[in-house]
Formats: structure tokens, sequence, C-alpha cells
């Protein structure tokens, strides 16, 4: 149960009360970071608070296993009148407290305590994925609208630029430095420049829906978050694979989980087994019985009567349900175990893909890095010779479309690393530390 008693650190309170949180209409009117948007979305999210009280359905489920290892006793009562010769009798009364304790059953009753626990240890890892899942959604929301929100700023630098641009051949021409044509160049180069910067905000709407969305928000409201420091590269993000495979071994919730659910097959499979063998149980009763006869109460020694003993009990034939159940046991362990063993190899292959992902992120990132820096000096050298008549409007514009690509290449990979290794920690089940970091590492 260690992941599970991680994940409760994801419990909403640390930035908002539970009731509050889950009861607002409107996103406050601050800056979030991303470990606040965490604490909100799960104090809201229908989908964890499901799985949640579908935890809680195992622990009570598992309480009541421990029934078995405790005696059981009944109180009855009744009433009567006997009916004979055309004549009802006096009303009789009687009452009884029985009790039985199970002493020995070769194992059945552990059987059945140790497949209750590995069922509530499997739904506590059931929860912790959702509770990862919903969290890495998360995170791929918010660096989705820090993405739409630095494209707009880079739609937008292009499109000052742009009218900069304008702005100059217009003066040249006046001037008689340069053609029409250039002018008209300018201005459709500033016409596509505000169309990308309404596709950028139009993005950035849509980013900002999604993230509001899942934070169960409605979508046309505003929300404001933090960047994030651009700080990449420690020791600890360049980990072998082996070490992350062995660390999705360790706590990977989806494996947690796989494991527990075998553990669980397999003692229902002995349960089954140990179903067919004989029972010993201590049993009493104690009954009290006012029988009217003739209008005459009986002795008080006839009244009062109770027994003590020991009960033995072995089934003998059940119409070959016992056989049969054994067999499904056995067949539903086996299919756990492969069960558990497709999910470790689907595991190994995320924690694999996600590296690799990551890896090459980092490289696109500082490629795109090269790129914009190399894109941003070619347009103020363009732009300085185009002044001096030593470039053509043509050039111009062909550094501006550079530029902006540039800059949307990085925007893009540079949130997209953090998605990446958000990815990786999920996929070796330690999500949490992502979100303790600040996302950086």
């Amino acid at each position: 149960m260690k992941k599970l008693l991680i994940l409760c650190g994801f419990l909403p309170g640390l930035a908002f009360a539970a009731d509050d949180c889950a009861t607002m209409r409107n996103v406050p009117e601050k800056v979030f970071t991303i470990s606040e948007v965490v604490d909100m979305g799960l104090c809201r999210n229908p989908q964890t608070a499901s799985a949640y009280a579908a935890l809680r359905a195992a622990r009570f489920d598992k309480n009541a296993a421990y029934s078995a290892y405790l005696p059981s006793v009944n109180l009855g009562a009744n009433a009567g009148k006997n009916y004979s010769d055309k004549h009802w009798d006096d009303w009789s009364y009687g009452a009884s407290l029985s009790a039985s304790y199970l002493l020995f059953d070769f194992g059945k009753r552990s059987s059945d305590m140790a497949a209750t626990l590995a069922t509530y240890r499997a739904t506590g890892f059931g929860y912790d994925e959702t509770v990862q899942n919903y969290v890495y959604g998360l995170i791929g929301a918010y660096y989705g609208l820090l993405n739409s929100d630095a494209d707009v700023t880079s739609a937008t630098s292009a499109r000052d630029v742009a009218k900069t641009a304008h702005d100059t051949a217009k003066k040249k021409y006046s001037a008689g430095a340069v053609a029409r044509a250039d002018v008209l160049k300018a201005e459709t180069t500033l016409a596509s420049r505000e169309l990308d910067l309404e596709r950028a905000k139009n993005n950035r709407e849509i980013a900002k829906g999604k993230l509001l969305t899942q934070l169960s928000f409605p979508a046309d409201q505003e929300i404001t978050i933090a960047d994030m420091e651009s700080v990449f590269g420690s020791d600890t993000d360049m980990k072998s694979i082996d070490e992350l495979i062995k660390i999705a071994q360790k706590q990977r919730p989806d494996l947690l989980r796989a494991n527990a659910q075998t553990d669980a097959a397999w003692n229902r499979r002995n349960s089954a087994f140990l179903k067919n063998l004989p029972s010993i149980s201590l049993t009493g009763s104690l009954g009290w019985n006012d029988d009217k006869l003739n209008g005459i109460f009986g002795p008080e020694s006839e009244r009062l009567n109770g027994t003590i003993g020991i009960r033995a009990s072995m089934p003998i034939f059940a119409g070959f349900a016992n056989m049969y159940g054994v067999r499904s046991a056995a067949a539903n362990y086996e299919s756990a175990r492969e069960s558990e063993r497709n999910t470790s190899n689907a595991a190994m292959l995320d924690v694999f893909t996600a590296y690799q992902n990551y890896k090459t992120a980092r490289t696109v990132l500082t490629q795109t890095e090269t790129l914009l820096k190399s894109a941003t000096e070619s347009e103020r050298v363009t732009s300085g010779m185009y002044k001096v008549g030593r470039a053509t409007m043509l050039d111009w514009q062909t550094a501006q479309s550079e530029l902006l690509d540039a800059q949307k290449q990085n925007n893009a990979a540079k949130y997209d690393l953090y998605i990446k290794r958000a990815a990786v920690a999920l996929a070796i089940g330690d999500i949490k530390a992502q979100l303790e970091n600040g996302g950086n590492e």
C-alpha cells in the first residue's frame, strides 16, 4: 500500500479547502501554479472522486471480512397459538439465543481474508493509477495553454514586425525609393500575420477551455497560470533506462495492481479447494419457552433449555458445483497471471517509449533554440538591409516567416519537453515527484 499512502499527498487541501473547492462555480482571480491547478482539479474531478468511492467500498469489504474471525450470535423470538379439535390453545411464547465460532477449517478462512486484502490493495492501486492519469492529463492541458499563450505572443510580435515593414515600405515608396509592389507585398504579409494572430488566439481559447473543463469549470471562464522556468538537463533527468525500469517495477500502479489481483486470484483458488474440506465449529444455544397447557404453566425447569457442543461438517455432494468451482478459480488464477505478465510487458514498453521521446524532445529543444537565435538575427539584419536598400521586400518577408516559424517550433519544443518529462514520470509511476519539483528537476 506504499503508493496508496503516497498518493494521499495528491488529495486536495494544500491550496483549497475541500468543501470550498468542490462547490466553486467561478475560477478564483489569481495566478495558478501547476501544483495549485492539480490540487483544485483533484478536489473537483468526478473521475477521481468515483475511484475514491470505489476504494472506500473496498475498504469496508475488507473490514467486513474480519468478521470470519469472530463468533456469530443470533437472537430469535416467537409467539403462536396451536389449533386442534376445533379449538385454539392459549398463546405460547419463546426466545432463543445461539452462538457459533469456527475453530478450524484447514485455512479457508485465512485464504478468504488474504483474497479480500489483495483485492483492497488492487483497488487502492487502481485509484492511484486513476489519479496519476488525471494529473498527467492536467499537466498536458496546463502546458498546452502555456504553449498557446506563447504562440499568441509570437504571433503578436510577428504582426508588429509586419506592420513595421509595411510602414517602412510606404515611406520608401513615397520617397520613390521602391516600387509600389513592395507596399503591396507588405500589405499581404501584414494581412497574413493578422490572420495568424486570430488563429493563435482561437487556439488559445480552445486550450484554455480544455484546461477549465478538466477542472470542472465552464469553458468560457478565464484562468491565469504561471509560466515555467526553462531549466533542463540535470543528472536526474538522464537516468538510464534500466534504472527507470527498476523504479517502475517498484511503484508503477498498474503493475502493483496486477500483482495484487494475481494474489487475490491465487487465494480464491485455494479457498475454492479448501471449501471441500471439513470445518469444525464450537456451538451453543439457550432457549426459553412459555407453553400454556390447559391454562397451567409448565415448571420453570421446562421453560429454559440450552446446549453446547462441537459441530463438524463436510460437503459430500453439491451437484458438482464445488468441483467446477475449483476448476473455475484455477482458470481465473491462470488468467490473472497472464494478465500480469501482459501488463508488465506493456509497462516496460511505456517506459522505453517515454524515455526515448524525452531524449528526442531535449535534442529538439536545443535545435529549435539554435534555429530561433539564427532566425532572429537573420530578420534583424535583413530588416536593416532593406531600410538602406540592400535587400528586397521579398527577402524581408522570407526572414519574417522564418522567424515566426522558428518561434512556434521553439514554443512547441519547450512545452513538449515538459510533457515528455511528465510522461516519463507517469511511465515509472512517480508523477508526484514531477509536481514537487514544479516541473523542473
